[in-house]
């Protein structure tokens, strides 16, 4: 499975971008997705994780309400609306493919990665 994660760029406080993650190889739909921003230094953390039906979203409490998880099932491609976007927001964003269908929020759930796509938020 290779994933190429686009979209990412530099805005000011308050906007928006919209990140896509494109799927391709021995791809499933039947696994969830999950998006993780890292910064130097850090760990990377789950920011938001949708399931294989998009019947069940998650989103940490530091992005709810700002960012929207979905997903495109026929295109092999998952996407993370950024709104309100923060100078606290700023990492490199990957997104990942889980285990299962339910996949959790701790990375170690997660089995497939893209490259990164880099997210810079200026105050």
């Amino acid at each position: 499975v290779q994933l190429q994660a686009s979209g990412g760029g530099s805005v000011q406080a308050g906007g928006s971008l919209r990140l896509s993650c494109a799927a391709s190889g021995r791809t499933s739909s039947n696994n969830a997705m999950g998006w993780f921003p890292q910064v130097v230094g850090k760990e990377r953390e789950i920011v938001a994780r949708i399931n294989y039906r998009s019947s069940s979203m998650l989103y940490a409490d530091s992005v709810r309400g700002r960012f929207t998880i979905s997903r495109d099932n026929a295109k092999n491609t998952v996407y993370l609306q950024m709104n309100n976007l923060k100078p606290e927001d700023t990492a490199v964003y990957y997104c990942a493919q889980g285990r299962s269908a339910y996949s959790s929020s701790s990375a170690y759930d997660y089995a497939y990665w893209g490259q990164g796509t880099l997210v810079t938020v200026s105050s």
